[in-house]
């Protein structure tokens, strides 16, 4: 028999099959079935013309099952166990899961959340696996879609209509210095700002435009350095009075290990709304569950957003 012809028939007889077996009784069938003694009646009138086969035969008030009944019961066993199996809903045990995942992040997300959520992450789950990959902003969408990323850390910048997504927190900007710079124990005005020589750290191009255009109307500042990598500019701080431009908590992250100085910008910038973006395919995984309400709870005190309860 095709599966064509498997799909045609009522393959719910089988199941009743079984029962009717099991309880040896159409009345006491019935009962388990939630249906009318008559209706139970008419399956087995079916079951028989389906399997050609009397199946059962009366002997007093019971249904005694014939060699053919029993033998379909048998073979029915593994297959309506493993159904049983498929369709009952399965609590996601974080310590058992063997899945992969693939999260795309910005050079911030990577360097100044990621260090901090991923040891709990694998606390939790330590027999899964993670492969972290630079976010494509101007091809989110494909890459959430297509390209096989399972989730990705940052602001909306392409086109995010048609993904899911979440509020992670506010990121802001900062400035970094050495303790032994002109400014480390005083206020770095607009002038200051300007004057001294720049690095320019995990910051995309729409960033940097955001710093550019709020100082377009000075003289243009000297930057150095334009590096995803803050440890290039550390490098350097040795060698010149540098002002390191940085997320906030890149800022304070590298402040307290490095005994540097964290500075406020001498003008306004609007903060830079992180999200936590996935494709619907993904929606009901419940390992992509798990890990999405995960990156989400761990993330937002970071960036001084409250969980969700």
């Amino acid at each position: 028999m095709e599966l064509e012809e498997i799909y045609r028939q009522d393959l719910s007889l089988l199941i009743a099959l079984q029962i009717l077996v099991e309880e040896c009784s159409v009345t006491k069938a019935a009962k388990r079935l939630h249906l009318s003694q008559s209706a139970t009646s008419r399956i087995l009138s079916r079951l028989r013309e389906m399997l050609g086969d009397p199946l059962f035969s009366r002997v007093g008030q019971q249904l005694v099952p014939t060699q053919y009944a029993l033998d379909c019961y048998q073979q029915l066993q593994g297959p309506t166990g493993e159904l049983l199996q498929l369709l009952t809903p399965k609590a996601f045990i974080a310590e058992h899961c063997r899945q992969k995942f693939t999260i795309a992040a910005t050079d911030f997300a990577i360097q100044g959340l990621l260090p901090f959520i991923l040891p709990k992450i694998y606390q939790l789950a330590p027999n899964i696996s993670i492969e972290i990959i630079p976010v494509q902003h101007q091809n989110l969408q494909t890459q959430l879609s297509l390209q096989g990323a399972d989730m990705a850390i940052c602001r909306a910048i392409g086109q995010t209509e048609q993904l899911q997504h979440t509020p992670l927190g506010r990121v802001g900007v900062s400035c970094l210095v050495s303790s032994k710079h002109p400014l480390a124990d005083q206020e770095v005005a607009l002038q200051d700002y300007l004057h001294y020589p720049h690095a320019t750290i995990a910051i995309s191009d729409g960033v940097k435009a955001i710093v550019d255009s709020a100082i377009e109307q000075f003289p243009p500042r000297i930057e150095l350095l334009r590096t995803p990598n803050l440890d290039s500019a550390l490098a350097l701080l040795e060698l010149h009075p540098l002002i390191i431009t940085l997320p906030e908590g890149l800022a304070e992250m590298a402040a307290t290990r490095h005994r540097l100085r964290v500075k406020p910008l001498p003008f306004k910038i609007a903060a830079l709304n992180y999200n936590l973006f996935w494709h619907g395919r993904y929606e009901i995984d419940s390992g992509q569950r798990w890990l999405r309400q995960l990156v989400v709870n761990l993330i937002r005190p970071l960036l001084g957003m409250e969980t969700a309860d």
